[in-house]
C-alpha cells in the first residue's frame, strides 16, 4: 500500500474517530437533559449511509469528513409543534444548554485521557534523556551543562524520556522562565543545572528546542552502516539498504556516521557518488540528498536513513514508562492538562506575534502524521489521536461565534445580562465567526502546501 493511500486512510479514521466522539458528547447530555435531538451527522454533503433510529434520530456518514453536527429541535429553526416544545433546545434551562454544548470538547479531553490511560498502561518507549557537550557560548553551556548528564527532573517534574524533556523546554520558553533541572552525572551525583529561557526565541518547534538552547542529545560513535531507510526518501531513491557499509563519499573515506551525516547535509539537492560495501561486495551509488531547512535557516541536506545502532546500546539508551491502571489514569491526567496548557500558551504566542503562525497545520499535515503514526505502531498512534483530541478539544472551547466557545460566550453574557443577546447581534457574530474560521483553515492550508513544496 502506498504512504499516500495509507495517509489518506489515516486521516480518515483520525477525523472519523475524533468528530464521533466530539458530536456523541453534544448528542449523549442533549438526550439525556430531554432535548430532541433530529439528525446525528458525521461529516458535511452528501449523504454516503443514513438510517432513521426508532427515536426518530436521523444518523448519517457523508462524504466530506471534516466535521459534523447534532441539529436538535430548535424553535429558531423551524416551527414546532406545542406537544414538542419543551423538547426544543432554546426551551432548556440556561445551566442545560450550557452542559449540552460543553459536552462535545468534554468529550475530546475524556478520549484523551482514555487513550493516554491505554498507553501508560501498555508501556510508552522512549530514548533517555541523556546528553553530550553543549553548544560552546550556548544558554546550555552558561547553565552548566555536560557530557553525560541524564536529564531526571525540570522543576520538580519527573522527565523519563527525551521527548518529555523537550515538551517541557517548549513550555517553559513560552513563560519565559529561569529553570532549574535536575541531572545525574557521569558519576552518578546528583546535580542542579539552571537554563535561563528568559527572552529565548521562538522554541515552539520541539524537534529543534534543544539545538536552539544549545543542548545535545548524547550520540554514541557508530560505523557508517545503514540501518534503516524511510520510504520514497533519497537513501531509496539510491539503492541503499539496511546493511549497506558507506567507504567513500566522492573519495572522501567516511569515518562514522557523524562524518557521514555532515557529509550528507552538506550536499542539498547536490548529487554525489557513494561506495558502499554490500555483503562483501563493493559498489558505488549516485546520491541525491533532499533538501531542508535547519534550525538555523540554512539549506541542509537529508537522505531519510538512520544508523545501525546494535541491540545491546539500543537497549541501553531506551526507557519505557508504564504504570499499573491507577497510576496510569492519574498519570494521563495530567498529560492531558499539560498538553491543553501548552496547546493554549501556542495560540496565544501566535496571536501576538510570539510564536510563527507556521505553526498551525491543516488537513494535510496531519494526514502525513496519521499516515506515519498509523505505521509506527498502535501507541504513536493512540498518541496521535490523544493529542489532536486535545486540539479539537481546546478549539472549539475558544471564544469565537459558530464554535462550541462562541455559543457558551453568548450564554454566559445572557447569565448576567439576564436574557439573550438579540438575533441581530448572534448574527453578526456567526459571520465573524465564519470569517476568522475560514481565515484560519485558509492559513493552515497554506503552511500545508508550503510544507509540501519545501
Amino acid at each position: 500500500m502506498s504512504d499516500s493511500l495509507i495517509s489518506v486512510l489515516a486521516l480518515i479514521v483520525t477525523l472519523g474517530v475524533l468528530i464521533t466522539v466530539h458530536e456523541f458528547g453534544h448528542f449523549w447530555v442533549a438526550r439525556r437533559l430531554g432535548v430532541k435531538v433530529l439528525k446525528f451527522s458525521i461529516g458535511f454533503g452528501r449523504p454516503l449511509w443514513q438510517r432513521r433510529g426508532r427515536d426518530g434520530t436521523e444518523y448519517v456518514i457523508a462524504a466530506l469528513p471534516l466535521g459534523g453536527y447534532v441539529k436538535m429541535l430548535d424553535e429558531r429553526e423551524g416551527e414546532v409543534s406545542p406537544n414538542e416544545a419543551h423538547r426544543a433546545f432554546d426551551r432548556q434551562p440556561i445551566g442545560s444548554r450550557i452542559a449540552i454544548v460543553l459536552a462535545g470538547p468534554l468529550s475530546n479531553f475524556l478520549f484523551a485521557i482514555l487513550a493516554y490511560s491505554l498507553m501508560f498502561m501498555i508501556g510508552i518507549p522512549g530514548a533517555k534523556p541523556l546528553l553530550d557537550d553543549p553548544v560552546p557560548g550556548s544558554r546550555a553551556a552558561a547553565g552548566g551543562f555536560g557530557k553525560g548528564d541524564l536529564v531526571v527532573a525540570i522543576d520538580g517534574k519527573p522527565t523519563p524520556t527525551l521527548s518529555a524533556v523537550m515538551l517541557e523546554l517548549v513550555d517553559r520558553a513560552m513563560a519565559g522562565e529561569v529553570i532549574q533541572i535536575k541531572v545525574t552525572d557521569t558519576e552518578d551525583r546528583t546535580r542542579t543545572r539552571t537554563l535561563d529561557l528568559r527572552n529565548a526565541p521562538d522554541l515552539s518547534d520541539a524537534a529543534q528546542v534543544f539545538s536552539q538552547v544549545g543542548l545535545i542529545p548524547w550520540q554514541p560513535v557508530l560505523p557508517a552502516v545503514i540501518g534503516q531507510v524511510t520510504r520514497g526518501g533519497a537513501a531509496e531513491r539510491a539503492g541503499l539498504q539496511p546493511g549497506d557499509q558507506i567507504l567513500l563519499a566522492e573519495s572522501e573515506r567516511v569515518k562514522d556516521w557523524r562524518h557521514w551525516r555532515d557529509i550528507i547535509e552538506r550536499h542539498p539537492g547536490k548529487p554525489f557518488s557513494v561506495r558502499i560495501d554490500r555483503n562483501g561486495t563493493e559498489q558505488v551509488l549516485e546520491l541525491i540528498p533532499d533538501l531542508r531547512d535547519n534550525q538555523r535557516g540554512a539549506h541542509v541536506g537529508f537522505i531519510g536513513a538512520i544508523a545501525d545502532v546494535p541491540d545491546d546500546l539500543a537497549q541501553s539508551l531506551r526507557v519505557v514508562v508504564r504504570y499499573g491502571p491507577l497510576d496510569a489514569v492519574s498519570a494521563a491526567l495530567g498529560k492531558t492538562w499539560d498538553m491543553s496548557l501548552l496547546t493554549l500558551r501556542m495560540l496565544g504566542r501566535m496571536l501576538v506575534g510570539r510564536a510563527s503562525l507556521d505553526n498551525l497545520s491543516g488537513p494535510l499535515t496531519i494526514a502525513q502524521f496519521a499516515g506515519q503514526a498509523a505505521t509506527a505502531g498502535p501507541i504513536a498512534f493512540l498518541s496521535l489521536l490523544a493529542l489532536v483530541s486535545i486540539s479539537l478539544g481546546v478549539l472549539n472551547l475558544l471564544p469565537v461565534p459558530v464554535l462550541d466557545g462562541g455559543h457558551l460566550l453568548y450564554y454566559l453574557i445572557e447569565l448576567f445580562k439576564g436574557s439573550p443577546l438579540s438575533e441581530a447581534v448572534q448574527n453578526v457574530g456567526q459571520r465573524v465567526g465564519i470569517v476568522v474560521l475560514l481565515l484560519l483553515m485558509g492559513l493552515a492550508l497554506f503552511n500545508d502546501f508550503n510544507r509540501l513544496l519545501g
